[in-house]
């Protein structure tokens, strides 16, 4: 085991601290922060929900009076703006801090140095990048929203080993192992959003919600549905999941009435263009976007996540593999679509993580040449 250096020690506490919002901070990052005096925590932080106050005011607060030459450690680089809160930059020098050390650049090129060369003006010795790269694995999600202006989407499958989401007769309860879907229902309280396409809700009639065992889950993710021709059935079990937001993408070729039956049942109605895939994903993305949705997790059948494949339109893949060979040419491939007709085309994977989950197998890969990626050493 590497033996970490004091600096490493403390910020790995702060990351520590900033998990603990985990699902809580979008449209925000989250950002944990310790401040140390005489080899002794002082005060700590982490930010806890959008418009609440960030990581530095909860520490510098504890702190009190003792911040004065003590040093801060902070996940993210302090903030130079006036947004919901004051520029923690600012109460950072105020304080007395003398050293800061920072674990990542923010990320939005409209701000990024700004608030470091703030604290570097002020006479503050700064140290940048220590533990960058788990505080960078932490707020993915954050960065690819600020730089692209859409969301961090990633795509979830369970398959069995031989790439198949269900039998030719439809079958697919259960492919994978309470573990796997366990896991997979964690995924779910990160994200702000879920997406599907109605053959999911046609097929399986899921609840598409967040369940965890000993846990209470107060707030959904937001439900989008893409249903071109408004086939989603008004009886479906997704109506009867309580604090949700459901909406519905519709094509042109969606009748009034039904969209006025989605409406009555509380449902959000935005009629989406479309081109030769279908509902147009790019439409769909730059419009969730629009409404501060930083992370949108798939869960949609073979013919959604063809679509998000074929357009090259994810960032993330989350697969769980499954303990049988199901095989048959009519079973349901994990995805479909009309595929890429050579491999020069077809979408190449770096491959981050692969790890048991019990005798299943779950693959963490990231789409190589994707939008948003953080710079590392761009400081």
């Amino acid at each position: 085991m590497t033996h970490m250096t004091t600096d490493e020690k403390y910020m790995a506490k702060a990351i520590e601290l900033a998990e603990k919002a985990r699902g809580c901070t979008s449209p925000n990052p989250m950002v944990g922060a310790i401040i140390v005096k005489d080899g002794r925590i002082i005060g700590e932080g982490y930010h806890q929900k959008a418009g609440e106050p960030h990581a530095e005011v909860y520490a510098l607060h504890q702190a009190g009076m003792d911040a004065r030459g003590a040093t801060l450690y902070v996940t993210l680089e302090p903030c130079s703006h006036y947004g919901k809160t004051p520029p923690c930059a600012k109460r950072v020098i105020a304080a007395g801090i003398s050293r800061v050390v920072i674990g990542m650049i923010d990320p939005n090129p409209l701000v990024a140095g700004k608030g470091l060369a703030m604290l570097q003006e002020a006479g503050i010795e700064v140290e940048i990048g220590v533990l960058e790269r788990q505080c960078v694995e932490m707020n993915e999600a954050f960065i690819t929203y600020i730089k692209t202006g859409k969301p961090f989407v990633i795509l979830k499958s369970a398959m069995s080993i031989d790439g198949k989401i269900a039998t030719a007769s439809g079958e697919s309860k259960w492919i994978t192992n309470e573990e796997a879907r366990l896991d997979g229902h964690r995924i779910r309280k990160e994200v702000d959003a879920m997406l599907v396409g109605v053959g999911t809700i046609i097929a399986d009639d899921p609840l598409l919600s967040c369940r965890l065992p000993q846990e209470t889950v107060e707030n959904q993710p937001h439900l989008y549905i893409l249903d071109s021709q408004g086939r989603t059935p008004l009886d479906a079990t997704i109506w009867t999941v309580p604090n949700r937001n459901i909406t519905i993408f519709v094509g042109e070729e969606c009748g009034l009435e039904q969209m006025g039956a989605f409406s009555d049942k509380g449902a959000e109605v935005i009629v989406t263009p479309s081109n030769e895939r279908g509902l147009d994903i790019s439409f769909i993305l730059e419009e969730l976007g629009a409404r501060q949705c930083m992370s949108l997790l798939i869960e949609g059948g073979s013919q959604v996540v063809a679509s998000f494949v074929e357009t090259k339109s994810f960032d993330k893949l989350v697969t769980y593999i499954g303990n049988r060979i199901i095989g048959g040419i009519g079973a349901t491939p994990a995805v479909g679509g009309l595929g890429f007709s050579s491999l020069d085309e077809a979408v190449q994977l770096d491959i981050d993580e692969v790890m048991a989950v019990g005798d299943n197998m779950k693959i963490i890969s990231y789409r190589r040449g994707r939008e948003g990626v953080y710079v590392y050493g761009d400081h």
